[in-house]
């Protein structure tokens, strides 16, 4: 089968679609934490989106794998891109401040690089995506405010959660390459209902979900958490690992600031601080330096 050619705008766009979602359930997921428990929500957060992936499979007319190998790669993958890193981040909303969840999370591209650059050796490591991983960091630290590190230390726990929640996202971005040659739903949707086959015993015998009470908010909360940035996210998530590799695809984490930011400024009345366009500037300057093709790539190490 003849390999076609990545669009890159295309792609990018796609890029910028999967930051929006994605930095807008930090939102969702503060909300929803307010009255369900964490791992309640993330089981109907992974449960509502995989049975909607499967209604639009079965809309398209395709089937999910049957053999139980690929089935045992979906759970693997669940447990690094939905089980562990959704409940530790929930567990850890509830105190962590979100400028410094934000910059926390944020640093997946710098463990997928260094997980590529040790491990995998699934794609060229340039110099000049080195470059791109740090620029990123740095202008992230400048769009929240540096000041927001303040907090590191306080709620260590929690801030350890999302670290480690991190690197799952990182592993599940070089692992998720494997499912080259399925449509990019099937392991979307795979990777969500081994997920929910995991944590729906787990909230039913920890929170006793039965007798909860949630409120409206949370309940709209969870379902925009679902539909938007679980079930869309994930079919563009897994595209975009196959035609941009696992580096670029999580330097979204990156652009989920300064759009989270925006989001906070147009929904919570939020602020910029001082250094925010600056900040800008470093992130797209390290989003692209990660994701346009080299003409002769320099490669970096080995």
């Amino acid at each position: 089968m003849p390999i076609k050619p990545v669009n890159t705008v295309f792609e990018l766009t796609l890029l910028l679609v999967l930051a929006t979602l994605w930095g807008a359930s930090y939102t969702f997921i503060k909300i929803g934490v307010e009255t369900i428990p964490p791992v309640t929500l993330i089981a109907a957060r992974t449960l509502v989106a995989g049975m909607i992936l499967l209604v639009v499979i079965r809309m398209r007319g395709l089937s999910l794998p049957t053999d139980i190998s690929t089935w045992r790669r979906f759970l693997f993958q669940a447990c690094l891109n939905s089980v562990v890193p959704f409940t530790l981040i929930a567990w850890a909303e509830r105190t962590v401040d979100a400028g410094l969840a934000t910059i926390l999370n944020s640093t997946s591209p710098i463990f997928t690089f260094l997980l590529t650059l040790v491990v995998a050796h699934q794609e060229p490591v340039t110099v000049r995506k080195l470059s791109g991983v740090f620029a990123g960091l740095i202008g992230i630290c400048l769009i929240v405010g540096v000041e927001a590190l303040g907090g590191v230390g306080r709620e260590l726990l929690a801030q350890v959660a999302i670290v480690a929640a991190t690197v799952c996202y990182a592993g599940a971005a070089i692992f998720g390459r494997g499912f080259k040659g399925l449509d990019p739903i099937l392991p979307a949707a795979g990777s969500l209902i081994a997920g929910a086959a995991v944590l729906v015993p787990a909230s039913l015998v920890i929170d006793r979900p039965w007798i909860l009470i949630p409120s409206t908010a949370s309940v709209l909360a969870l379902l925009a958490l679902s539909i938007f940035s679980t079930a869309l996210a994930f079919v563009i998530y897994f595209r975009l690992i196959q035609t941009l590799g696992p580096v670029s695809t999580t330097a979204q984490a990156y652009l989920r600031v300064p759009i989270g930011v925006a989001i906070g400024i147009i929904f919570l009345g939020e602020t910029l601080t001082s250094t925010a366009s600056i900040g800008l500037i470093c992130v797209l300057a390290g989003v692209a330096a990660m994701t346009l093709p080299d003409r002769q790539p320099a490669r970096f190490g080995r």
